[in-house]
């Protein structure tokens, strides 16, 4: 059994410039939080950057493979499904593991459990990492997940999970036969609250940066 994953990696992203490349307090770049957390993983076997710039050599660490993929996966048009696809006719494995440098605070062992929720028995064909969510929630302007007229406490809502960057993970299969890194059987892997952290925004930065110093004081 081989697993393999892939850290997508576009180094043009438009709301914060160069945010994979972008150095914390101690100098540290982004992408080596993720890259740290694959290579350490008891479940992994191979670790690949999949960057169409050659510049992001320069960021790896020991353990971890650069593939050069296309330019056009580049563009605003193609999602990460596309660039799955085209990873994988060049890197063969039995399961695939999709991390993404955003979530800086993934740990190994959240990693191993997505891995081991798929490998180990049949109950669930995919898997990946998730934030649980547990407060009032309104779309539309009504409410998703109480009534209005009975007011519950906030432990006893119904929880909802918003996916997080840390990990998907899936077999070669279940890509093939549905064209996508989530199956119909999923596991959603619950986190703790700091590994959900996800960098989009300026602000998602500026908040990633404050906990890991804060981190880093208390060691």
């Amino acid at each position: 059994m081989k697993v393999v994953a892939m850290v997508p990696i576009k180094l043009n992203s438009e709301r914060v410039k160069e945010k994979n490349l972008r150095p914390f307090p101690d100098g540290k770049p982004l992408i080596k939080f993720i890259l740290e957390a694959l290579v350490k993983s008891s479940r992994v076997d191979e670790v690949y950057v999949y960057c169409s710039s050659e510049r992001i050599k320069d960021y790896l660490i020991e353990g971890v493979k650069f593939l050069k993929r296309p330019e056009y996966l580049d563009g605003n048009g193609c999602n990460c499904n596309d660039i799955i696809r085209e990873f994988m006719k060049v890197v063969d494995a039995d399961y695939y593991v999709v991390s993404h440098a955003t979530a800086p605070f993934t740990k190994p062992e959240s990693i191993d459990r997505c891995i081991d929720s798929v490998t180990k028995g049949d109950q669930y064909d995919s898997a990946f990492t998730v934030e649980r969510i547990q407060t009032f929630m309104w779309k539309n302007g009504a409410p998703m997940n109480f009534d209005v007229d009975h007011f519950p406490r906030t432990q006893d809502l119904d929880p909802i999970y918003m996916e997080t960057s840390g990990a998907f993970v899936f077999p070669r299969e279940v890509f093939q036969q549905y064209n996508r890194r989530v199956g119909v059987k999923p596991c959603l892997v619950e986190v703790e609250p700091v590994e959900s952290i996800d960098i989009d925004t300026e602000y998602d930065m500026m908040v990633a940066q404050a906990i890991y110093s804060h981190l880093k004081e208390k060691e």
